[in-house]
């Protein structure tokens, strides 16, 4: 499939279907009570109703594509050639207590490549979207979409960095192997936690330089890939060290330059961990 024809075409779609389940999402906002799932995370009759509205209508126009998606696992045919990521609310914890920086994502894959990608913050009315060749772009309510890009900035001590919190780092648990946050911290012009996939809606408008989560699912990452992309940014998995099948590989780095994620790795390795492909 062209770029073209995914701008013009499955773009739309799934801009669509991010707007399909915020009609889902905010009614229960403010006004819903979270169960815990088997693995321990929280989940929503929001989510629930989210992820079915969008799988419906994928359903309706594409059956012949599958769909992965957070709730209800993957289905649709085996070989398809394309398959929607779906994570409903990214950021249910936070929904769940009136944090209105959750997100709905909503991915594509065509032979496993990340080729599409809508971050959309629901609670804030906006979103950053990208297709293949297309470029990056942000919208907020009503307003015209402009073209984004990343902040250019190369240096780790110039940059703004951010993670969404210090699960499986060394401020939870100091021990070998665990993510040396307080390196990055010390390191950066500027640290912030921010929530979830705001952080890499942010490094591709070039407000955040270098954002990374240490766990991630396949459904966290396959919006934001693109987005960071084509705004000329750089994204690795944390457990590979590698931009290859980063969609499965259960964590994520971004940066607004190669040069700043080549840096990042050094510190990393300079540090001892495991991540960078060690």
């Amino acid at each position: 499939m062209e770029p073209e024809h995914l701008e013009n075409k499955l773009l739309p779609f799934a801009l669509e279907l991010a707007r399909r389940a915020e009609t889902e999402i905010l009614p229960l906002f403010l006004n819903v009570t979270a169960e815990r799932k088997a693995d321990g995370t929280e989940v929503t009759e929001a989510d629930r109703r989210a992820e079915a509205i969008m799988r419906s209508h994928i359903q309706a126009h594409y059956p012949d594509h599958a769909v992965l998606g957070e709730e209800q696992g993957r289905s649709g045919p085996e070989d398809a050639r394309f398959c929607w990521v779906l994570d409903p609310i990214d950021g249910t914890a936070g929904f769940t207590i009136g944090v209105p920086l959750f997100g709905t994502l909503v991915g594509l894959l065509e032979d496993g490549e990340p080729v599409l990608g809508v971050i959309h913050l629901p609670g804030i009315d906006e979103t950053v979207y990208a297709a293949r060749g297309s470029g990056c772009w942000y919208r907020r309510g009503k307003d015209l979409p402009r073209r984004v890009h990343t902040s250019g900035c190369a240096r780790l001590d110039e940059a703004v960095v951010s993670s969404t919190g210090i699960e499986s780092t060394d401020l939870a648990a100091p021990a070998t192997g665990a993510f040396p946050l307080s390196a990055f911290v010390q390191k950066a012009r500027k640290f912030r936690f921010v929530t979830d996939c705001t952080q890499y809606a942010l490094v591709a408008r070039g407000l955040i330089d270098l954002a990374f989560d240490p766990v991630m699912s396949p459904w966290d990452i396959a919006a934001l890939v693109p987005c960071v992309e084509e705004a000329g940014g750089a994204v690795a998995s944390l457990t590979t060290g590698k931009r290859e099948g980063v969609v499965f590989g259960g964590s994520l780095i971004t940066a607004a330059t190669p040069a700043l994620l080549e840096e990042a790795f050094d510190l990393l390795e300079a540090n001892g961990c495991r991540y960078g492909g060690s």
